[in-house]
This record gives structure tokens, sequence and C-alpha cells, in this order.
């Protein structure tokens, strides 16, 4: 299978924006105290792209998704900076909620919260993750506390969460909580809330390692949160299955979105390394620089086709959670590999914040955490092992 011309002409004019509208604004300094881009930068890069024609661009007018693969060629352009992504509405969780939303939501919940995600006229929050001291959920979702019951036409929704990514400013919220109710209970139910509300509190929005995201990545209290049923996304009990509908594709975008980065600081590195003089010759020239430049260029091209593979396998419909998790495991540790070395490659210019290599070396040490950790991914990986092994007993 090939991928459309539609598609492949999109890619273009996104790396086209994105090098020479927003490449730019890499020196802005609007940033809030973590670093983060501020929501005012956010909107003007968009009002650019959308001139362009390249905001949303996953996204046809008529609401329809480019496959998995098209996506890929796309969204690998959109992350050539992290502005990129945020430019273009690409960015995480936006692009793993509208996917969500249009698979479950039905056409009201479409018209009133998937609307302005797609317009990027507003920025989204995922409520799962859960603090580790109270035994939360994380990279076990199944380990839920945060709870909802039903009460009369309205589900009331308790608990504390953590890690929200985006929650400061996002104006569109999924909540997932598990259900109390006796037709639902023990399962987990996902609502659709308008943002902010009072019952969902800000505690707490620490520093972490990361500072690409506006909104960061909050602590969260909620409060006795009444929620209208039919803002209920999906049935109840069956928020760990949708759940599982938006993890694999999230979780390729992701290594999408990072691939992108990488290419760039790669680029980077290799101008500098051909620039540079050192000990008589360029830097380029001397084997230990070298062969660290060549060694990216292998990973990156083997992320690329991961990419492809799995985006393929869940162009047909599959779920690919197996496919997924080895594509999350093996670029995000690629990608580490490769960001190090332009790091490494480009000596003391290369941890200071004059160039985006410095930031994609702090963007992709997260990444390997955030969408389940390399270590439970492979734990996942090995279950599957044995599980096969015993069947072919």
């Amino acid at each position: 299978m090939t991928i459309s011309t539609e598609a492949l002409e999109m890619a273009t004019r996104v790396e086209a924006f994105v090098r020479e509208q927003i490449f730019p604004y890499e020196q802005d300094p609007r940033r809030d105290h973590h670093g983060a881009p501020t929501d005012a930068l956010v909107m003007e890069m968009r009002e650019l792209a959308r001139a362009a024609g390249v905001l949303t661009p996953h996204i046809r007018p008529d609401g329809s998704h480019f496959n998995q693969r098209e996506t890929a060629v796309i969204l690998i352009k959109s992350g050539l900076t992290p502005l990129g992504m945020l430019a273009c509405n690409t960015q995480a969780p936006d692009e793993g909620n509208m996917y969500l939303i249009g698979k479950v939501g039905s056409p009201d919940l479409k018209e009133r919260f998937l609307t302005p995600l797609v317009s990027g006229q507003a920025r989204s929050a995922f409520f799962m993750t859960e603090p580790a001291e109270l035994n939360g959920a994380g990279a076990d979702p199944s380990m839920m506390i945060t709870t909802c019951r039903k009460d009369g036409n309205h589900w009331v929704i308790n608990g504390k969460k953590c890690f929200i990514t985006g929650a400061e400013g996002a104006k569109v919220g999924i909540v997932m909580a598990k259900s109390e109710d006796p037709d639902s209970h023990g399962g987990a139910c996902m609502f659709l809330v308008d943002l902010p509300d009072p019952a969902i509190q800000i505690t707490g929005v620490p520093n972490t390692i990361d500072s690409s995201m506006p909104g960061s990545h909050a602590e969260i209290s909620i409060d006795n949160l009444r929620v209208p049923a039919d803002q209920m996304l999906g049935d109840a009990g069956e928020g760990f299955k949708y759940a599982q509908i938006r993890l694999s594709p999230a979780r390729l975008s992701h290594c999408m979105r990072w691939l992108g980065g990488c290419i760039r600081a790669q680029e980077i590195a290799v101008d500098y390394a051909n620039r540079r003089m050192a000990f008589g010759k360029p830097l380029i020239d001397h084997e230990g620089v070298g062969f660290m430049l060549a060694e990216n260029m292998i990973d990156l091209k083997q992320c690329e086709l991961m990419i492809d593979w799995c985006a393929g396998v869940l162009d047909t419909g599959s779920l690919g959670t197996v496919e997924s998790s080895m594509t999350k495991v093996a670029v995000s540790e690629a990608l580490m590999r490769v960001a190090d070395k332009c790091v490494q490659v480009m000596g003391g210019t290369g941890v200071t914040d004059k160039t985006i290599v410095e930031t994609m070396f702090r963007e992709i040490r997260a990444f390997r955490i955030y969408d389940g950790p390399t270590e439970v991914h492979k734990w996942s990986l090995a279950k599957k092992l044995r599980r096969d092994w015993k069947a072919e007993q």
C-alpha cells in the first residue's frame, strides 16, 4: 500500500511552513516559568498555520482522518521543532484526544467538544494518571482510585490526578474514573467536561525535565464533580476498552513527532561538526565524531521504518497493542541515543539553549517514561512470549 499524493503534498507543505515560519520562534522569550510556550505564543503560531492551510493537517476539512501511515509522514514534519507540533495542532494530548472523541463520541459530543479542538481554538487534557503516594493508576490503569457514582441523571466524580499534561489553560477535559454504580461496578468510565470547572482544582504544577507543553503536567484534585450522564464518552464500565483505542495510536504519534525533533537535532549536529574545526580538521573528519553521526543516521532510519510498520498494522483495523509496544520501546530508546550523541558532538554548545538539541535531549528522556515506561512495555511483551509458548505446548 502506498501513501497518497494528498498526504505527501500535505507533509511537504507542513515541512515548508515549520522550517520557514516556525523555526524563527525557537528563541522567542514568551515562555512560562516552567519554560513552556505561553498560550499567546501558541495561538499566534496557529493563526500562521491556519493561513498556510496546515492547521490540524492530519484531519481533512470534511473531518476524515488520514490513515496512520499517512499521518506519520505529516506528524514527523510537524515535529521538526517542538513548536511545530503546537503551531500545527498535532501535539499531545490533543491529537490523541481528538482521535478518541472522533472514534467514540456521539454526534452531539463531537460538535461540542471535538470541533473547538480540531479548529485549534482550544486545548485539552486527559485526566488518567494518579499520585504514586496514593498507590493510584499510572502505567497500570487498573489501579484507578478516582471514583464515579450515578446520581439521578448525573455522575459524581471524586479523586486526585497527577501529571495531567496541559491542564492549565485547557478548555476540554476527558476524565477517567472507576464506577461505583452497581450496573458497571469496578469498570472505568470516561467523561467529557468543560474546563475550567470549580470542582477540578489544580493543586500544584511540578517542574519537570521537559518543557515543550503549555500547561505543563499538573496535580489535580476532583471534588464532587457533577457531570451530566449524556457527557459520558461511550458506555459505562467500558473506559479501559476505549483507552486501548486511544493508546496505541497515541504512543505511535509520540514516536512520529519526536522522530521529527531528532531529525532536526541531527541536522544541527551535522552542520556543527562540518563547520567546527579542532585539531587541524573539521570535527566530522574525526572518526569518533563522524561515527556517532553515522550511527544516528542508522537509528533514525530504523525509527522511521518501525513507525511505518506499526502504522500499517493499525491501518488494518488491529488495535496493534503488541506492535505499538515494540515500536514505543525501539523508537524511544533509539531517539535517546540520537539526542545524546547530538549533544556530545556539539560539546559545550550542545548543553546550551542556543539550539533545540538540548531541548530534544530533555524531551526524549521524558518520552521514555510517558505513554508507558520502556520496562512496562518489555514486561508486557515478555508476557506475550510466555502466553505464546504455553499455547504451543
